[in-house]
């Protein structure tokens, strides 16, 4: 049965109002994490203070609203994988194949779409600790050449922390839909040079004063990092990211024309190798023990940067890292960090319950991407957060 958009948006009401209410059941009903596929520690909910059943409530009503096309929900507590539920639905992936009905599992890997940059900004925090890159205040333009004949006054005062906060002030409108070209990120897809497209845009602010959203920055940033290594971001984030998490089932889409990896949005991976990028997060860098990421770099990159919405205080950017607060009933404001990617999908890290939760979907071009994950987060994830 296909279902019209005013069904769909009824659909999605109804949804929101079963998501609030955030029914439980039985735990023993729950199939436990997958154990000994990774060096993921497993545990129960109850183990690290979370309410099993509150988690295990979210299962019938996702079984059930089969068009909401939820994949895959991940919750990890105190450095151990607590809760990993799949479900059948519809991909698109971005690295090609079409449309496609998927049974995830444990193996699948998924698009994670926009959560790419997050890792993009990783691999920078290293590069600089590295000295392979000066400093986020070395100017863009100083990177490009080539591009001698884009460059203005103002264009020369555009940095690479301005890259780092989608505040380099070039026009951009990634508002649009991404099926259409009047997208700039899929305009800059089609280019035959899209670097040099996203640095030929007008100005349209000053660098640093105005948050937009452009997926040129982290594109921008993975060619910085291949002009000063000699390799591409793919290469760079599995030998200084990846392996040291044991990550090694990654695939990367790639710009058509030039054949990078898209920095901005290209990465598929296992939803639990997913996890693991949050828990070196929430760790401040580390991994089992051996420093990955500066541990600086984490705490500047997670903190508030630039205002993401003018109208929104609460609402912030830090480096690639989306960051804001969010009510929960008898814990009041959470603060949470995350990493958004079209269609739902999410990497939530949340510093103060020591916990990290990664939610996949295939939500694309559906206003339900927004709600379906913050429901889930809210209602079921963090109300599960019963102690410390």
């Amino acid at each position: 049965m296909v279902l019209s958009e005013d069904a769909i948006r009824i659909r999605g009401l109804v949804l929101t109002a079963a998501l609030a209410l955030g029914p439980t059941a039985a735990w023993s009903d729950c199939t436990p994490p997958v154990s000994g596929i990774d060096d993921w520690q497993i545990a129960t909910p109850a183990s690290v203070l979370l309410d099993g059943n509150r988690l295990c409530g979210l299962i019938p009503i996702f079984e059930k609203a089969r068009e909401v096309n939820l994949h895959a929900v991940l919750v990890a507590r105190r450095g151990r994988l607590v809760f990993e539920r799949y479900f059948t639905g519809e991909n698109d992936p971005v690295t090609g194949g079409g449309k496609q009905v998927v049974a995830f599992d444990a193996e699948t890997r998924h698009d994670i779409w926009s959560v790419t940059k997050s890792i993009t900004a990783l691999m920078l925090g290293i590069a600089i600790d590295r000295g392979w890159v000066a400093g986020i205040d070395e100017p863009v333009f100083s990177f490009f050449p080539e591009y001698a004949d884009l460059r203005t006054p103002e264009k020369d005062r555009i940095k690479l922390r301005h890259l780092l906060t989608m505040s380099q002030g070039l026009a951009w409108d990634e508002n649009s839909d991404y099926r259409t070209v009047a997208n700039s990120q899929v305009l800059m897809m089609r280019a035959v040079d899209p670097y040099r497209f996203a640095l030929e845009q007008p100005v349209a602010h000053a660098p640093g004063e105005k948050f937009v959203y452009s997926g040129a920055s982290a594109a921008l940033i993975g060619a910085i990092l291949k002009k000063k290594t000699d390799e591409g971001i793919d290469a760079l984030v599995q030998k200084h990211l990846f392996d040291p998490l044991g990550i090694r089932d990654v695939e990367w889409a790639r710009h058509r024309h030039t054949g990078d990896p898209m920095a901005e949005g290209g990465l598929r991976m296992r939803p639990r190798d997913l996890a693991k990028i949050g828990q070196l997060v929430l760790a401040r860098g580390q991994w089992n023990g051996t420093q990955i990421v500066p541990a600086a770099w984490i705490e500047a990159a997670t903190s508030r940067q630039v205002p993401a919405d003018p109208r929104a205080s609460w609402f912030a950017y830090g480096y690639q890292f989306w960051l804001w607060n969010t009510y929960v009933a008898k814990k009041g404001d959470v603060p949470l960090v995350a990493g958004f990617g079209y269609g739902g999908q999410r990497l939530v890290v949340v510093p103060s319950l020591d916990l990290v939760a990664v939610i996949h979907a295939g939500l694309y071009g559906s206003y339900l991407q927004r709600t379906v994950p913050l429901g889930i987060i809210n209602s079921y994830i963090l109300a599960a957060a019963d102690g410390p």
